[in-house]
């Protein structure tokens, strides 16, 4: 694992958004440590920020994609969401509206919102992961100095 997180970081911006694609999706995986790791290895605050974000919402794009399929047997097998999991979150995003899509930045929830929101809001997704990884990168940029 060690060498795949190595050479994701020598990728730079576009390891950044490699990282976050795959955090985005359902796969497991953690980009908040690599963005920390190459903010302080020096890369630049903002277009680490733009590689994070598009990386993320194009990770929660393929998780809809994914879930638009209505295979629940595929999200089951390949992707380790439970059906039980794909319906609470179904019912309960009934008559919420899109911007729920906005909570798609949370940790787990995140991730089976993106799979199960019919009412779909890439807008509402980009907010949500836009100020994910900005309020990340302000208070790594504070505890840096």
């Amino acid at each position: 694992m060690d060498a795949v997180l190595e050479y994701i970081m020598s990728m730079g911006y576009w390891g950044m958004g490699i990282a976050a694609f795959v955090a985005g999706s359902v796969f497991p995986f953690s980009s908040e440590t690599l963005l920390a790791g190459l903010l302080y290895a020096g890369l630049k605050p903002w277009s680490l920020f733009v590689s994070a974000t598009i990386g993320n919402v194009l990770g929660s794009m393929f998780n809809y994609w994914v879930g638009s399929l209505g295979k629940v047997e595929w999200i089951e097998k390949y992707l380790h969401v439970k059906r039980e999991k794909v319906e609470k979150t179904q019912q309960w995003l009934q008559g919420r509206g899109a911007w729920m899509g906005f909570f798609c930045f949370l940790p787990v929830l995140g991730s089976a919102l993106s799979v199960a929101n019919v009412g779909f809001s890439f807008i509402s997704i980009l907010f949500g992961k836009a100020i994910r990884y900005g309020i990340l990168i302000m208070i790594l940029n504070m505890v840096k100095g």
